[in-house]
């Protein structure tokens, strides 16, 4: 009988790429993930990995039991899943990653509304970039993850995750206010000129950003790269830049920038995912529940 605990590992390196990958996420030594693995390579009773530069691969062999160990732990989660849901009391713990916007914008209010209504459920945020998140969710860090996803720039698709949006919202070019501009700027084309802050290279948004504004014909100056959007904010309040930002980074907070909405009015989507084979867990489903009531709440509110 193969150990279920050295086949997760043998998982692990296969969704990680390295030892010393699983040993940092798992809190071993690397040298215990290696013992550990060569102990599983004796049951097997034949090659798992074989070396490869520094590193390691899986053979054919070792990556046809990975697939049988996600299926293994798809069938756990589930029955995790059941058992919780067998008892009257929705109790648990539920871990979520969450960009920027919507942990200021959703979070605190979805927090609130679980613990008053769920007391039971014990809810674990993270900040992540979205891309990042959704990987982790599927390789099981996360049992939930709220994402985004712009316009022409369709965020990755992992197998088994369930995907249910939650709001949309409108995306906008921030100008500085006239009083605080070096030159005043009135459309997108007239923002050519004028330094631009945007997120890190590879991100959804700077693949929007640059893209747009290529599409009308110039070549944006990014003098400044942040992934805090706040940061984007005071920037352009204090007249040092112009930037595209989400209409759901202004709830709950006053602004001195203008908000010039673009042709075609562009707007972003926001969504939940989280894996097949824990759709079922009360608590997960308490917080996915709170979380659409809250933004539909909020996309009410602010039109």
């Amino acid at each position: 009988m193969l150990e279920i605990r050295r086949l997760v590992l043998l998982r692990e390196l296969a969704v990680r790429g390295t030892i010393a990958a699983v040993a940092e996420a798992l809190n071993f030594s690397p040298s215990a993930v290696s013992q550990q693995l060569s102990q599983l390579e004796r049951e097997a009773g034949m090659p798992l990995l074989r070396k490869s530069g520094r590193g390691v691969q899986l053979t054919p062999q070792a990556e046809v039991l990975v697939e049988s160990v996600g299926d293994v732990l798809d069938t756990l989660e589930r029955a995790e899943a059941r058992l919780q849901a067998s008892t009257a009391t929705v109790s648990g713990r539920v871990r979520v990653a969450v960009f920027q916007s919507a942990a200021l914008a959703l979070m605190p209010a979805t927090l609130l509304a679980m613990a008053t209504r769920f007391p039971d459920v014990r809810v674990e945020m993270v900040q992540r970039e979205p891309e990042e998140a959704l990987r982790e969710t599927w390789a099981r860090d996360f049992d939930m993850v709220i994402a985004e996803q712009y316009p022409a720039h369709a965020a990755p698709h992992h197998p088994g995750l369930d995907r249910r949006p939650l709001t949309t919202d409108v995306i906008r070019l921030a100008l500085p206010a006239p009083e605080a501009a070096l030159h005043p700027v009135t459309s997108l084309d007239e923002a050519r000129h004028m330094p631009w802050v945007m997120e890190p290279r590879g991100t959804a948004s700077r693949h929007f950003a640059e893209q747009l504004c290529r599409s009308t014909g110039f070549e944006p100056d990014v003098r400044y790269e942040t992934a805090d959007l706040q940061a984007h904010i005071r920037l352009v309040e204090s007249g040092n830049a112009v930037a595209l930002i989400p209409d759901l980074v202004w709830a709950g907070r006053d602004t001195s920038c203008r908000l010039l909405t673009l042709p075609d009015r562009p707007r972003r989507t926001i969504f939940t995912a989280q894996r097949l084979s824990g759709a079922a867990s009360p608590a997960a489903r308490a917080l996915r529940e709170t979380l659409e009531r809250v933004a539909g709440e909020l996309h009410r509110s602010t039109g």
